[in-house]
């Protein structure tokens, strides 16, 4: 018993409507309310706000030890050009370490504000296995992290 030619044309169908679907899952709307111009960084803090994405070009004024304890995270502070100080917490288990980073070194990143006395901290800077949250990055010296 051979399957019509209709009915052939309907499982191709159904079998790339699944496809599509699928992929259609991993997509990621482009995030919406995100904070590039300092001045509202600024009031992050002042408003003590969090939960904001936040992209920013800054220059890299001091560097920390890995904070080991969970998830291993990658530490320094930036410094905006409006003098703003934030720690960087990045997560290495999710993305690579940046070796080359130096003091006075420009970084540009994209990641989470989550307000505290001394600034603020950036995190998520790195992408989200699940898809639940917006991927971040920092990007050095012309590549991703």
């Amino acid at each position: 018993m051979s399957i019509s030619t209709r009915q052939k044309h309907r499982i191709l169908i159904l079998i790339a409507l699944v496809i599509l679907v699928y992929i259609a899952s991993f997509y990621q709307a482009p995030p919406e309310n995100v904070i590039y111009d300092e001045s509202d960084i600024s009031e992050l803090f002042t408003d003590k706000r969090s939960d904001e994405q936040i992209h920013v070009k800054a220059l890299v004024t001091r560097l920390l030890p890995d904070d080991t304890k969970g998830s291993a995270h990658q530490r320094f502070i930036v410094t905006l050009s409006n003098g703003m100080s934030l720690l960087v917490a990045h997560n290495i288990d999710l993305a690579p370490r940046i070796n080359a980073l130096n003091v006075g070194d420009e970084i540009e990143l994209f990641g989470e504000y989550e307000w505290n006395k001394q600034g603020g901290v950036v995190h998520w800077t790195h992408h989200d296995p699940s898809n639940k949250h917006i991927h971040g990055w920092i990007k050095y010296q012309g590549q991703l992290y």
